[in-house]
This record gives structure tokens, C-alpha cells and sequence, in this order.
């Protein structure tokens, strides 16, 4: 599945963008499932974000977000990858980046 997310102008709207997508995709209930976050660098600054949901019986989800390309690749339980997002607003998600 390839497709573009127009909605997602934050990076707080990313974050609870694929908090729901990642939730509906193995039917998790949002609000009993956290999600994880990490800052992913390359050299001296940040490149991503890695976005994990830990479900029941140690299901882990997993979202990478490629800042430069401003694509999201969203992985199953298993570990496939079943989706790549390109988020339309560029710049404003790269630019909050940079600032964290």
C-alpha cells in the first residue's frame, strides 16, 4: 500500500496518526495501548522519528518516519512492513524535528 497523508500537520498529529493506525490494524484499544518513541540521528542531527506500540503478549508495532523524504513506513506484529505513507506537509514536520 502506497499512498499520501494530507491530514498530519504536527508532529503531535504524526504521533497520534499512527498511534490509531497502528492500534485499528490489530485491533488495540488506543487508550490501553502507549506508544514509544525514539529519535533517530544520522551523524549530528536527526533524521526520523521510530514510533513503537506494545500490545498484549508482546505484539510490537512499529512506524519509521524518514525526514527527509517525509515517508512513513508502518510494520505488522510480524514484522513485514504492510504500508508507506508520504506525509504532504514537509516542511512544517521537518522543521519541528530539527527543533527537538
Amino acid at each position: 500500500m502506497h499512498t499520501t497523508v494530507k491530514d498530519v500537520h504536527t508532529l503531535d498529529g504524526l504521533r497520534q496518526f499512527i498511534h490509531k493506525t497502528q492500534c485499528e490494524k490489530e485491533n488495540l484499544l488506543a487508550d490501553r495501548f502507549r506508544m514509544t518513541e525514539v529519535l533517530l540521528t544520522r551523524g549530528n542531527g536527526s533524521c526520523g522519528l521510530q514510533f513503537c506500540v506494545c500490545g498484549p503478549r508482546n505484539v510490537r508495532l512499529a512506524a519509521i518516519w524518514v525526514a527527509d523524504q517525509n515517508v512513513v513506513y508502518l510494520y505488522e506484529a510480524r514484522g513485514s512492513r504492510y504500508a508507506k505513507l508520504r506525509l504532504i506537509n514537509l516542511l512544517a514536520l521537518q522543521q519541528q524535528t530539527r527543533a527537538a
